[in-house]
């Protein structure tokens, strides 16, 4: 059974999302560019059957059981119209990888979304919600391109390995998004577009059996999610 999510003050929850007439675009399938070959490949997610959700909006744009329909944002976020929602999204994609190349963040576009895959190693301290003073100037550059590109909104995710309690873990996830999104907040972009989850260890992406595979599931992801006008 999936928890409760905790949702922080001065961002929007999940319930909001449902409160308003405006359509957030969701299409399946996805690709990855390595940020260090800059080469294309199939996503982890995408290769492990069984494991996890294929990547970003796992659990609160794109809530288990919801029709995407019921994906909606409230006023107040500006919205794309017709044709146009490809082409923005291809734009913002082409400034995220070039803000974010060498820096470890991957970027996967699933559909007309974006998933910033930020791992714990460059992002945080082992068991510590403080941001890496080292990862300011990637956030920076994603603070840039989310206030350029407003006609979105986005998910900040926690997730952890499987190693520590439950109750731990997600309370760990909900600090670390909590801090993604309140240092994006800081520069510039606005609250009402963040949405934070602390998602624990409920949704891997590989195998919590080897090192490897609990590193990857130690991660923020963000996932940008373009609005659109209904029809």
């Amino acid at each position: 059974m999936e928890k409760r999510l905790l949702q922080s003050r001065g961002f929007i929850s999940a319930r909001s999302l449902a409160a308003a007439g405006v359509l957030i675009a969701f299409v399946s399938g996805c690709t990855t560019v390595n940020p260090y070959t800059r080469e294309e490949q199939t996503s982890k997610a995408a290769k492990g059957a069984g494991i996890g959700a294929a990547a970003g909006a796992v659990v609160g744009l794109l809530t288990k059981g919801d029709k995407l329909e019921n994906a909606l944002i409230g006023a107040g976020v500006g919205a794309i119209t017709g044709g146009g929602v490809g082409y923005y999204m291809d734009v913002q994609e082409a400034k995220l990888r070039q803000k974010l190349e060498g820096t470890g963040v991957s970027v996967t576009r699933m559909g007309d979304n974006i998933t910033l895959n930020m791992p714990s190693s460059i992002t945080f301290a082992t068991n510590s919600s403080d941001l890496n003073a080292q990862f300011y100037n990637a956030l920076d550059g994603v603070s840039m391109v989310l206030k350029e590109y407003n006609k979105t909104v986005v998910e900040v995710a926690g997730h952890t390995d499987s190693t520590g309690t439950d109750q731990y873990n997600q309370a760990l996830s909900q600090r670390r998004a909590q801090s993604v999104a309140s240092y994006l907040g800081s520069h510039g972009v606005d609250g009402k577009r963040l949405m934070t989850v602390g998602a624990g260890e409920g949704h891997p992406v590989a195998s919590n059996d080897t090192e490897q595979g609990r590193s990857a599931n130690r991660r923020v992801e963000l996932t940008i999610v373009p609005v659109t006008t209904k029809g």
